[in-house]
């Protein structure tokens, strides 16, 4: 493939996507939250008690991760639970998940 072969607007484009995604994965408690909800759907009480996190900062964080489009949401009574949405971001989390979070050997075992 040439230099003329690559279309630089496109190329831009996916940079300018992939810039976005990081920049929502640039910070430790929207990770946190995306780890815990790439394992499925939680509500706000549940994520609070599960990462420690405090109501308003998850609130903050959470309502970002919205406005990016990278979780979505569904009401059932008074509670909202929230999911991953964004296949790209869980493509990312497992990427990040195998280099950073590497399973460790058992306890007691031989090395």
């Amino acid at each position: 493939m040439s230099a003329s072969d690559l279309n630089v607007e496109q190329m831009r484009d996916a940079a300018g996507r992939a810039t976005a995604m990081l920049r929502v994965l640039a910070n430790e408690d929207r990770l946190l939250l995306l780890c815990q909800l790439a394992q499925g759907e939680s509500c706000v009480s549940d994520l609070e008690e599960v990462l420690g996190i405090r109501q308003p900062t998850l609130s903050q964080q959470l309502s970002i991760l919205r406005t990016e489009e990278v979780v979505s949401t569904r009401r059932e009574g008074k509670k909202i639970f929230y999911r991953v949405s964004d296949p790209r971001a869980v493509s990312v989390l497992a990427t990040l998940y195998g280099l950073y979070c590497p399973i460790s050997a058992p306890t007691g075992s031989a090395s």
